[in-house]
């Protein structure tokens, strides 16, 4: 299936939740940036991996989540294609993709930023 089509499916299953109403994409879709194209989340906040993590299961927990917050499913949630969904240690669902779990960065401030970017050689923006 076409990797656009399976975006576009995945943000208009997200784009309905209940809860915390969080999407993967904003409205306009992938946000794309000099650089590429890249997975962004709620109003265009750019989405982070860790090298640490293992497919699946997220290690980034405590102090790490409190910098790191993880991007949290609603309970409801279903995996679309790439985007699957990982269980933390406190029983809460985790967007992942590929399943590598995403997570923001606290220290970015405004959609498209990316200052977590190579922050201490493990953490990198999610691409689709």
């Amino acid at each position: 299936m076409n990797r656009l089509l399976v975006l576009a499916a995945f943000a208009s299953a997200l784009v309905g939740c209940t809860g915390d109403g969080l999407r993967l994409f904003g409205p306009s879709g992938p946000t794309r940036t000099a650089d590429g194209v890249i997975v962004a989340g709620t109003s265009g906040m750019t989405l982070y991996t860790f090298d640490k993590d293992t497919p699946g299961k997220s290690v980034c927990t405590g102090g790490c989540a409190s910098n790191w917050p993880p991007f949290i499913a609603p309970a409801d949630a279903k995996p679309v294609g790439h985007f699957t969904l990982v269980t933390r240690d406190d029983g809460a669902k985790q967007w992942a993709y590929k399943g590598k779990p995403l997570y923001f960065w606290v220290k970015d401030q405004k959609p498209g930023e990316r200052t977590g970017d190579g922050f201490n050689n493990v953490w990198r923006v999610a691409r689709p």
